[in-house]
């Protein structure tokens, strides 16, 4: 996260607040998530060197930056994100601060996860979803795990699941509140 300007991440108006370790608004009713909320979550997600990782919710950018920094120049991250101007602005941003050759944004319902580069070592959710999408479990490899809220609009638990072949771990690591996962999936309005 040292190496990851988060104040590119940020819209301009709110940049003096980059390493404040709050939520931050990006617009269209969404924001990039406090500091330690990325830590944890990418903690728990614990990618490596060459790993394929999907986030959910895309948002600015600064959550597929890390884990871009982490996968390295082998691994690679697909980020979904449903808000088109979102997706716009995060590509925008990832390929000014230099993780677009393993960074690729994707428009779409994250919910539905991204079949087409699947199976993922690794999968994010940055958004609350009321239960597990099953899509996003299919897409998991074997031995990768799913780090995702879940719960209802306004209170979630963070859930780590490994998948151990038709088998899955569930872990819920702490309480937390996040956006609603829009989706066929999650919730289905805002």
């Amino acid at each position: 996260m040292l190496k990851v300007p988060r104040e590119e991440f940020v819209p301009p108006e709110y940049r003096r607040f980059s390493y404040y370790d709050t939520p931050l608004p990006i617009g269209f009713g969404q924001t990039i998530s406090a500091m330690h909320m990325v830590a944890i979550m990418t903690e728990k997600l614990n990618p490596m060197p060459g790993h394929r990782v999907l986030e959910v919710g895309t948002g600015s950018g600064y959550q597929a930056a890390v884990l871009a920094e982490i996968v390295g120049a082998r691994g690679h991250v697909w980020t979904i994100e449903r808000i088109i101007e979102l997706a716009e602005f995060a590509h925008s941003n990832l390929k000014r601060t230099g993780y677009i050759d393993r960074a690729t944004v994707v428009v779409g319902d994250g919910s539905e996860g991204f079949q087409p580069a699947a199976p993922y070592d690794g999968i994010i959710v940055t958004a609350a979803a009321p239960d597990v999408p099953k899509p996003l479990l299919e897409q998991l490899k074997d031995g990768g795990k799913l780090v995702i809220p879940v719960g209802n609009r306004w209170v979630q638990v963070l859930r780590i699941i490994t998948k151990e072949g038709s088998k899955l771990q569930v872990e819920d690591v702490l309480p937390c509140a996040f956006v609603p996962l829009i989706g066929k999936y999650g919730f289905k309005n805002y």
